[in-house]
């Protein structure tokens, strides 16, 4: 079962490298994936929610939330998985960004930018629509800039909609 997931990631990266790439996606993946490094995007979406008085509530879920997708995906998941970026397997593959030093799995970029798009879709449903727009376009950046895989991807895209969820019910939102 793990052979097939690692098989068809390499599939599919394999495909966006020879098929995807050219200079307009060079240009625009490297801008799209640094809207989600630490969070900024969604951190200045969680700081515009914290000063208007009505939603200063969904900000603070909004921080609880991304603290603990940071926290999770970085001290626990990363390091027990342990799993190598495709960076560094095949570091023939010229880079647009520099390859990240830590672990591939899961993708923090998209288990955060899904996570926040969730909590911002709960409050407005056409904002939400951009935020999750956002949110694949910075996932599918992780995979054309060869530093995660498609299942870390897809693995971020489920835990932060679970962590999302989880928070939204937790707070009763």
């Amino acid at each position: 079962m793990i052979g097939s997931i690692f098989a068809m990631d390499n599939k599919v990266l394999s495909l966006i490298q020879r098929r995807l790439r050219c200079s307009v996606l060079d240009k625009a993946m490297p801008i799209i994936t640094s809207l989600g490094t630490c969070g900024v995007i969604w951190g200045v979406v969680m700081l515009v929610l914290l000063r208007m008085r009505s939603y200063r509530r969904v900000g603070l879920i909004m921080f609880v939330t991304l603290l603990l997708c940071a926290l999770i995906t970085n001290l626990v998941l990363k390091p027990l998985v342990a799993r190598p970026r495709p960076c560094h397997i095949s570091p023939e593959i010229p880079l647009l960004i520099p390859c990240p030093m830590d672990y591939s799995f899961p993708s923090g970029h998209t288990m955060s930018s899904f996570a926040a798009a969730l909590i911002i879709a709960t409050i407005n449903p056409t904002f939400g629509v951009l935020a999750f727009l956002l949110a694949a376009l910075i996932a599918f950046s992780r995979l054309y800039l060869f530093v995660h895989y498609p299942s870390d991807v897809l693995a971020g895209t489920l835990f932060g909609l679970v962590m999302a969820c989880s928070m939204l019910l937790i707070f009763h939102h």
